[in-house]
């Protein structure tokens, strides 16, 4: 009786390998191929700048080194200290205009246009500044809000102003408006998907029980659209943080960025200084990221 039972168990052991090993495998075969592209390409540079960060350097070369120097300057000096407040300013300041206009935009497009094709074309006609360089976007602004541009001529010809406004271009205003522009599509795109997976029995049924246009707005749509928010908020942030060339441009170098701040250390061949800076501002951008997985659940988006 011992060895009838015991031989359909020696018998099943052998299947149960197969199906371990071929279920097993298959998957972490078939994520190989990204796995791999993704390490070539994004955790070997950010690897090797986190080990430059530590060499030491001169007017001339690159010394490979472990050294604590360059990490010790950036966050001891004051001047970094208030570029990162700058920059941070910067980004909660866009974050905030993008998020309202980007949410009024999407809200628009989900629910006040009836047919899904007039959606399509509204939302394409969105997308015709971006198929041009971000560069030409930004400098069109400078006709626009310079001295002599359209916006002073037309107001000193009308008669509203007496001179030409100063403090239009080249300034923080001109900053955070040109990056307005250029990422407000970044919150557009992930709060119009949300919108549209929105069930609108949700909204006749807050309707039938009495809610006003606005309590639907605040207890129903905004919540269950936090998840496309939290995607565009995760866009322009870092898309903010790691940008120089609209800082540079529009502020007329009176004033400054983190990024911009490693631009110019580069510039310097100070490669070091500059690979401690990227270590640093990563480690922010990765905390500021993660506080908002912590807070939005966006899986169901993904």
């Amino acid at each position: 009786m011992t060895v009838a039972l015991d031989q359909p168990v020696a018998a099943a052991k052998p299947a149960r390998r197969r199906r371990f090993s071929i279920g097993t495998l298959a998957p972490y075969l078939q994520a190989t191929p990204l796995a791999l592209i993704l390490g070539a390409f994004l955790l070997l540079p950010i690897l090797m700048i986190a080990v430059v960060s530590f060499w030491d350097y001169d007017f001339a070369a690159m010394y490979p080194d472990f050294l604590t120097t360059n990490y010790a300057d950036t966050l001891g000096s004051w001047v970094t200290w208030k570029t990162y407040l700058n920059t941070l300013k910067y980004a909660a300041i866009v974050w905030a205009l993008t998020l309202l206009v980007g949410f009024w935009v999407a809200y628009f497009l989900a629910f006040h246009i009836r047919t899904t094709a007039m959606q399509m074309v509204l939302f394409l006609v969105c997308t015709v500044p971006f198929l041009t360089s971000n560069i030409i976007r930004m400098i069109s602004w400078i006709p626009v809000l310079g001295r002599n541009g359209l916006v002073n001529s037309t107001l000193v010809q009308m008669g509203l102003i007496p001179k030409p406004i100063e403090w239009l271009l080249y300034s923080e205003f001109a900053v955070v408006l040109a990056m307005v522009h250029l990422y407000t599509l970044f919150m557009v795109t992930p709060i119009f998907n949300t919108l549209m997976r929105i069930d609108k029995s949700l909204i006749e049924a807050a309707r039938d029980a009495g809610a006003s246009g606005w309590q639907v707005l605040w207890n129903v749509i905004i919540p269950l659209a936090k998840p496309g928010m939290a995607i565009g908020t995760i866009f322009v942030v870092t898309l903010v943080m790691a940008d120089f060339s609209t800082v540079q441009v529009m502020s007329g170098g009176q004033s400054a960025s983190v990024a911009l701040m490693m631009k110019n250390q580069m510039s310097l061949l100070q490669y070091p200084a500059a690979a401690a800076n990227a270590v640093v501002l990563l480690v922010l951008v990765l905390l500021m990221v993660a506080g908002i997985l912590r807070i939005v659940d966006i899986r169901k988006e993904l």
